[in-house]
């Protein structure tokens, strides 16, 4: 398993951020597009195993790391042993609690010398994206619930990419006001590659899990998104698939 060095770590918030999105998304992938590989390599006779995600979005499960202390915080240890004992649903669930709890003690660590600043703007900015526990358990974040009216999925833009990249108006036009637009939504990031929002690149929001894509990251192009009524990304597809 490839840990990088302290050397090398990430050293700004934007830095850690885009790690811990990584990670995230590389754990979310586990739990749900590749939940069936996940749930066969957690076979409780083996040793405690852990789940790892990766600066590179991809996910692992493995033992844990044989040096002490760790050169970074180590997953819950063990997750193999309760997978027979418990629902299915709620092992997945348990799992992905710990590891919304680890992907948060990475990044303090890494951003250990921040000031409270620093500190505070990292933790606002992770807690923009739903938690892994609320992607796996289908449940929405309260904030995201209270902007919205009943039957208005476009409503769910709120400090997301502007209207001009969901369904009903997919194409990108230009105006005086997409200066300001960038700035407000430039911590948004695509829940596939990880990439920065971008005004001049199309951009499409999942109305299940409410993560935001490029287009070209999950092959919607502007015109095909027109048709779309509710858009649903490859992992709650997926998912929904295996239910």
């Amino acid at each position: 398993m490839e840990m990088p060095s302290i050397s090398s770590a990430p050293r700004t918030v934007e830095e850690i951020f885009k790690d811990y999105s990584c990670r995230r998304s590389g754990i979310v992938r586990a739990l749900t597009h590749d939940v069936e590989e996940f749930y066969g390599l957690c076979d409780p006779e083996k040793e405690n195993l852990c789940l790892y995600g990766h600066p590179n979005s991809s996910w692992e499960v493995t033992l844990p790391a044989e040096e002490v202390p760790p050169e970074l915080p180590e997953p819950a240890l063990g997750i193999n042993f309760a997978r027979d004992g418990m629902n299915r649903r709620d092992w997945l669930s348990l799992v992905a609690v710990h590891s919304d709890s680890w992907l948060l003690s990475v990044a303090f660590y890494l951003g250990a010398r921040f000031n409270g600043n620093e500190r505070k703007r990292l933790f606002t900015m992770i807690n923009e994206l739903p938690t892994v526990f609320e992607v796996v358990s289908e449940r929405k974040q309260g904030r995201e619930k209270s902007g919205m009216d009943s039957g208005s999925k476009s409503k769910m833009s709120t400090k997301r990419p502007s209207e001009g990249h969901i369904k009903h108006n997919s194409k990108p036009t230009v105006d005086e006001g997409y200066d300001d637009e960038e700035d407000e939504h430039s911590e948004t990031l695509c829940g596939t590659c990880g990439g920065n929002y971008s005004s001049n690149e199309f951009w499409i929001g999942c109305d299940i899990c409410e993560r935001w894509f490029h287009g070209k990251c999950v092959k919607i192009t502007p015109a095909k998104a027109e048709s779309i009524k509710q858009y649903k990304c490859p992992s709650c597809s997926s998912k929904k698939g295996r239910q």
